[in-house]
């Protein structure tokens, strides 16, 4: 606390913070833990979602009454279904990042202290009054100065503007949530259920990206890059010469609300087709890049009219601050979580879960595996069509029993893929203001297709990639019996029994053989992938493979 003592208005915002969440564990503590155990269970129970929701709607205001980072919790924690009862989840959806704009003067400092000049050098036109004022920055309008007016040849322009001594608030903020993490995480009841630890710093993570608009500006970059050939496809272009840490300068690409769908008819674009190109643009971006923008929510969406192209439009993208990606790791584990699903296999669905990292060590897989081979038994295999012939009380009830077991299994989704769920989440409810009979679903064919193969011959590549993981696992189990085995006769264990050692013996040559068959099948596939191209190493390949069908076909004598 000691570097927030020279302001009291931080101090103060601090303590509220940890007053609140003081007051709220306490509330807790005595309902869910103490009344129970004077047989007042049922009569906690009763009031449990009233208690709740009036915490969520306490902490709504508090929220909107401090701003800074709190307004981004709320909004973060309407997401995190994994982790959070939906009363409270429900209660902060509509938080908004809208809040009382900085003065006029500290606006201007703040730019001219950032680009080192002032402001009417700076720019031929700056409008004092915000177009927007969020909890970190806000937006004003512009026109650039002469010159580069001319050099970038346009002159409308958006300035974001960091407000003065954000950074100040933020660390207080992140300060006081590091202290009720650890708070949390000595709860037995909550550590069992999420690292709270860990989720402040997922938050804090984002958070110092979105007060720094260099990291914004060069997101945005990427994203242009990624779509510079397709013409369906637009961004603001980045006035690095008016841009900094604390100001960031666009190009005014404003056009079309991506929802006014009467604006759009008006300038004769279809909504379907709006509807078809932006589950396009973001499946590719996912699938495709593995790079994504996670708030495509309608304001950051603009329709241009381009009349000159064959779509006759454009989607225009703005506000860079929030950006997922899926790295080779996720692309590999979430293949695994799709193969366990095509094949049904709850106990591999489990195990890919754990890859994401999305099941905690401390889950109980039994439970879980139950309940996701039930899930499998009775949906697996439904198609969309039959789905919907369903009773609805049965997916009702489903659902209740499968979300009840998210709440009470150690779920917590990791932030890339908690911003996967949330872009594609606020793109389905875009394409459906657009046209209710859109299914965005039927986008996703072709780039699911990717994601198992992971490009042209990725099929071939992650099969020869399963084999030898497979393959070097059982070509090390040999070692390791001989290992112990060496250790029994020594008499370093205590194992002296004939038929154990002559059972051993046995699955060694078993293990033996079965290592041979899967380098066979290794080599096999391999030789047959290089025959048109490369017949030498096909042929090497393949002769290799006949050898190790030979072992694996000879018997030891003691078999």
């Amino acid at each position: 606390m000691a570097r927030f003592d020279s302001s009291n208005a931080l101090r103060r915002r601090y303590r509220r913070i940890l007053k609140f969440a003081a007051l709220a564990l306490l509330q807790t503590w005595w309902f869910e833990l103490v009344l129970p155990k004077f047989g007042l269970r049922a009569f906690v129970g009763r009031g449990r979602v009233a208690r709740i929701t009036g915490l969520a709607r306490k902490f709504y205001v508090l929220a909107a009454d401090l701003g800074g980072l709190m307004i981004k919790l709320g909004q973060f924690l309407s997401t995190r279904l994994d982790v959070l009862p939906e009363e409270i989840t429900r209660e902060l959806t509509g938080l908004q990042d809208e809040v009382e704009p900085e003065p006029e003067e500290a606006i201007q400092a703040q730019v001219e202290s950032q680009l080192g000049r002032s402001i009417d050098s700076a720019f031929a036109f700056f409008d004092p009054t915000p177009i927007a004022a969020a909890s970190l920055g806000q937006a004003h309008t512009a026109r650039l100065s002469k010159s580069l007016a001319e050099d970038f040849g346009f002159e409308d322009v958006v300035v974001k503007v960091l407000r003065p001594g954000i950074e100040q608030i933020v660390e207080v903020d992140l300060a006081a949530l590091r202290r009720v993490g650890s708070w949390l995480s000595r709860i037995k009841l909550v550590s069992r259920r999420a690292d709270a630890l860990a989720l402040v710093e997922e938050f804090s993570a984002t958070s110092y990206q979105e007060i720094d608009y260099r990291i914004e500006a060069g997101n945005l970059e990427r994203f242009s890059n990624q779509f510079a050939l397709d013409d369906r496809v637009l961004t603001p272009e980045v006035i690095w010469e008016r841009s900094s840490q604390k100001v960031l300068t666009l190009s005014d690409v404003t056009a079309i609300k991506i929802t006014d769908v009467t604006a759009l008819e008006t300038a004769g674009i279809s909504p379907s087709e709006v509807a078809s190109e932006l589950a396009r643009v973001t499946f590719e971006q996912i699938f495709s890049f593995g790079y994504f923008h996670a708030d495509p929510h309608p304001g950051n969406i603009f329709v241009t009219p381009r009349p000159e192209t064959t779509a006759g439009f454009a989607l225009t993208f703005i506000d860079f601050g929030m950006m997922g990606s899926i790295d080779d790791k996720l692309r590999d584990s979430l293949q695994r979580f799709i193969f366990a699903v095509v094949a049904r296999d709850a106990r591999a669905w489990i195990r890919s879960v754990r890859e994401l990292g999305i099941l905690l060590p401390n889950a109980d897989n039994v439970v879980l595996e139950q309940a996701i081979t039930e899930l499998f038994d009775r949906f697996g295999g439904v198609g969309v069509a039959e789905l919907t012939q369903t009773d609805p009380a049965e997916l009702i009830e489903f659902a209740k029993r499968f979300s009840e077991l998210v709440r009470t299994l150690p779920f917590q989704l990791p932030e890339n893929f908690l911003l996967l769920v949330r872009s594609i989440s606020l793109i389905s409810g875009v394409t459906s203001s657009l046209n209710q009979q859109f299914n965005m679903w039927d986008a996703v064919d072709p780039f699911a297709r990717t994601l198992l193969s992971g490009g042209a011959n990725s099929s071939l590549s992650a099969l020869r990639k399963e084999l030898s993981k497979q393959a070097n696992i059982v070509l090390q189990l040999p070692r390791k019996l001989d290992d112990l085995i060496l250790r029994i006769e020594r008499g370093e264990l205590v194992i002296r029994q004939p038929e154990t050692e002559r059972r051993i013996r046995l699955l060694n040559s078993s293990i033996r053989q079965l290592a041979a068959v899967i380098l066979f099948g290794s080599l096999l596939f391999a030789g047959l992938w290089s025959l048109d191209r490369d017949q030498t190493l096909a042929t090497v390949l393949l002769t290799l493979s006949g050898v190790s069908l030979l072992s694996a076909l000879i018997r030891p004598k003691n078999w």
